[in-house]
């Protein structure tokens, strides 16, 4: 499985927020606990259904999106 397959944007899953193999872990929680503090090993015996690829997988995730060149404004 490709790092990119690891995430999965579907709107019947968490509202179609991006999340981890579709185990309704969403990316930005995982990054969240990453910025927080805490270590792969422990998030990893935290969430026994991750694996050490879907952390990765977050990261990678998140650098790309980082990369946009321009954001919107969006106003209500």
């Amino acid at each position: 499985m490709t790092e990119n397959a690891r995430i999965v944007i579907d709107p019947e899953i968490c509202h179609g927020a991006p999340c981890v193999r579709g185990l309704r872990y969403p990316v930005t929680m995982i990054l969240e606990l990453l910025a927080s503090g805490m270590s792969h090993g422990e998030i990893l015996a935290d969430y026994a259904d991750l694996e050490e690829e879907d952390l990765r997988a977050c990261l990678h995730y998140a650098a790309r999106i980082s990369d946009v060149k321009t954001l919107s404004m969006i106003t209500s």
